[in-house]
């Protein structure tokens, strides 16, 4: 059989995964004006959400890394969709007790799953194929990620956010009674779309569990395959990689997470209204990867990657600095821009590590920690200045580390001394 056609299946399944994990990340704009409102949270208390999400990742990495090298991507895959699905149906109790922190613990479930699928499906993406055409294959694999960013902030706001929210004032002047029944009210909107969400992502574990797909191994792989995971730092385009995705996916949270917040505060629109803008916002992320992909025929990836990068730091200093409509649309213009970012980084990284690619894999999976450490701090400059848009000097210094990575950080260059073997 020709091995593009006999790659081609497992391709498409692995790429249907992109879309899930990225229709339940742009849930997380939906949740967070959400249940602000319903818990009475400042900004700060809100970004939590994201915290919960992208924790995960700095946990779970490493043991993801152990479960694909020892039983192998499809496995591995599967454990991650069974995660994935038991933390959407923690929604239910999460609404019914309305404790936010049980919110907090489902999204942090669902964050392990797809910390798995993540460490998996980007690296496998890669190798399903030609190895010099592997970073456009991953990021025609992100552009499902960047359609959920499109589809899920319509999807979701039309089934989770009320329409006629009710203010603060109004809240405050609530019986306890009163405001329990509408905090009630408010939760549950979340269970539906979750609960679809979860049915969905056990119909795909079983499709995996009944195909066949080839595990992929390199030479070198077999041969070298017991060394620990930070023996995989020798590869000096490999650190830079961790940083950079560190930064970056901190900036893509602060961008995309806070939309309808910042859409709400610096532009003066609705929460219901500003659902649309979101879903603007993920459009722009979608065909941003699609437009990336087809340019990198033209444009070394590095490049494209600086000058994306430029582009975007361009577009926060008009965020930061502009009013009113303009902000938002900058915003939005950010999302296009960035959405090559990760997978570009991702695939730059990891490039030409040998038997040191899974295991490069869980170490850029891990830096995705940065979604949980950099908006909180987004979130308490807005708070401390009393202005969204001063926090978003958060995201500009984010790409400015990424600015640094397509210009000289990708470069291949292994450590002359070999350190933690």
């Amino acid at each position: 059989m020709n091995q593009s056609k006999k790659h081609l299946f497992p391709f498409i399944l692995v790429t249907s995964l992109f879309f899930f994990w990225g229709f339940v990340h742009n849930l997380d704009p939906i949740l967070i004006p959400h249940l602000r409102r319903a818990f009475s949270l400042n900004t700060l208390q809100a970004s939590l959400v994201d915290s919960a999400v992208f924790i995960a990742y700095f946990l779970m990495a490493i043991p993801a890394g152990m479960i694909i090298k020892r039983y192998g991507y499809r496995i591995g895959i599967l454990i991650g969709l069974s995660f994935f699905a038991v933390g959407c149906f923690l929604f239910v109790p999460a609404a019914n007790t309305m404790q936010y922190a049980f919110f907090l613990g489902a999204l942090f479930i669902v964050s392990c799953g797809l910390t798995i699928l993540e460490t998996a499906a980007n690296p496998y993406a890669t190798i399903l194929g030609a190895p010099e055409t592997s970073t456009q294959r991953l990021n025609f694999a992100q552009s499902f990620n960047g359609l959920a960013a499109f589809m899920a902030p319509i999807i979701g706001g039309n089934l989770i956010l009320t329409k006629n929210p009710k203010t603060d004032a109004e809240l405050a002047s609530m019986t306890e009674e009163a405001r329990n029944t509408f905090l009630l009210s408010e939760t549950s909107t979340v269970k539906l779309p979750y609960i679809i969400l979860g049915v969905a992502i056990l119909i795909v574990a079983a499709i995996f569990f009944f195909t066949k797909l080839p595990d992929i191994t390199d030479k070198d792989e077999e041969q070298d395959g017991k060394k620990g995971f930070l023996h995989a730092f020798r590869h000096r385009h490999l650190t830079w990689a961790v940083i950079a995705q560190f930064f970056y996916v901190g900036a893509q949270v602060c961008i995309l997470s806070f939309l309808i917040l910042f859409a709400s505060k610096a532009a003066n629109i609705s929460e219901h209204e500003a659902k649309f803008y979101s879903g603007a916002a993920g459009l722009a992320f979608m065909l941003g990867r699609f437009v990336g992909t087809f340019l990198m025929k033209f444009i070394q990836p590095p490049k494209l990657l600086a000058l994306y990068s430029v582009l975007s730091i361009l577009l926060c200093l008009v965020t930061i600095f502009g009013s009113g409509i303009v902000t938002l649309y900058a915003v939005i213009g950010i999302a296009f821009f960035m959405s090559i970012m990760f997978p570009t980084i991702f695939a730059l990284g990891i490039k030409d590590l040998g038997a040191d690619t899974k295991s490069g894999s869980s170490l850029i999976i891990m830096s995705i920690v940065g979604g949980a450490v950099l908006p909180p701090l987004l979130g308490l400059i807005a708070d401390k200045t009393n202005n969204i848009q001063y926090g978003y000097i958060v995201p500009l210094l984010c790409f400015v580390v990424v600015l640094y990575f397509g210009l000289k950080g990708y470069k291949h260059r292994e450590k002359a001394i070999e350190v933690l073997h």
